[in-house]
């Protein structure tokens, strides 16, 4: 007996393999879109939206798909509300309750708000801590995966001399000192639901692509992820952790890049990110976080490609 068969969907000749139902063949052939509902646990405690899009193409059936190890779901996951869309921006305000240097030139701050806010991954704020201009950040969890849900982590660039947030901290911004927060906004936030998920990210631009896979590798533990995550210093690739927590969840393709050759690790690779960019198909999702001219090289492959593109730009350092 044959593995595949025809169906016709509104007059449409699908081929569908035996044992799929005709929604799901319609699914695979992007002939409808798929619900506004998800099944899952965010690792946030917070909302994903999720509308109406192009369906991903049919994989492999699920009698050969290796299924992902996933690690322990945090409690706070276990239940979540779903919005259809972002939410609209709130404010809030709070206190800085923690500082750590994660590199020579990356620090995680923590800030502990009043109250929750209500984001997706991979979504802005605009922090503003009094003295210094306003900051547009994303919330990210630290290395380690973890985050409260009245929590906020920041990895902020630290340029010592330049008179920024960073370089501030600790002495002329103590821990306790107070910070107001405006959000969320930006289009670059994780959307479940599409093809191949491919994230690029450059110094701290991993903030949000970190909270963009750890969430995708809960909500969509079968979707195909490629990252690639770079620093001009080999010393500032702090996101190790982070990356070993995907590898363990079943992501193969992880490039390390960083531009200067000194003290380069032999799994560090040389050049800008956009060069270990993989051939793009247009079903590809794309994130890509990064300096002026990482986002516009990557840009203009994702559209050559007919790929989808959400680019950030990282602010300067201030």
């Amino acid at each position: 007996m044959s593995a595949r068969c025809s169906l016709v969907v509104n007059g449409k000749a699908v081929r569908i393999s035996t044992g799929d139902t005709p929604v799901e063949a319609a699914l695979a052939e992007g002939m409808i879109g798929s619900g506004s509902g998800l099944h899952g646990a965010n690792p946030f405690g917070q909302g994903f939206g999720q509308g109406f899009g192009p369906a991903s193409r049919r994989g492999k059936p699920r009698l050969h798909r290796a299924e992902a190890l996933m690690p322990t779901l945090p409690r706070a996951a276990i239940a979540w509300a779903e919005p259809i869309k972002p939410p609209a921006p709130s404010r809030r305000t709070g206190t800085i309750t923690q500082i750590r240097q994660l590199g020579p030139h990356v620090i995680e701050m923590v800030v502990t708000i009043t109250r929750r806010l209500v984001f997706e991954p991979g979504h802005q704020v605009v922090m503003t801590v009094e003295g210094f201009a306003p900051l547009t950040l994303s919330p990210t969890l630290r290395i380690d995966g973890a985050a409260e849900l009245n929590e906020l982590v920041f990895h902020l660039p630290l340029e010592p001399g330049t008179g920024s947030l960073a370089s501030a901290l600790g002495e002329g911004v103590p821990l306790g000192a107070e910070v107001k927060v405006k959000g969320p906004t930006g289009r670059g936030y994780y959307r479940p639901g599409g093809g191949r998920l491919v994230l690029l990210a450059a110094e701290t631009g991993f903030a949000p692509i970190w909270a963009i896979a750890r969430a995708a590798r809960y909500i969509e533990p079968a979707r195909d992820v490629v990252m690639i995550a770079g620093a001009r210093d080999p010393l500032d690739l702090y996101m190790r952790p982070s990356l070993d927590w995907l590898r363990a969840t079943g992501i193969g393709r992880i490039v390390l890049v960083a531009d200067r050759a000194r003290q380069r690790p032999p799994d560090v690779r040389p050049g800008p990110l956009s060069a270990h960019l993989p051939s793009l198909r247009t079903t590809d999702v794309v994130h890509v976080v990064g300096d002026a001219s990482t986002v516009g090289a990557v840009e203009v492959l994702a559209a050559a490609a007919g790929a989808r593109c959400y680019p950030v730009l990282l602010p300067p350092a201030r």
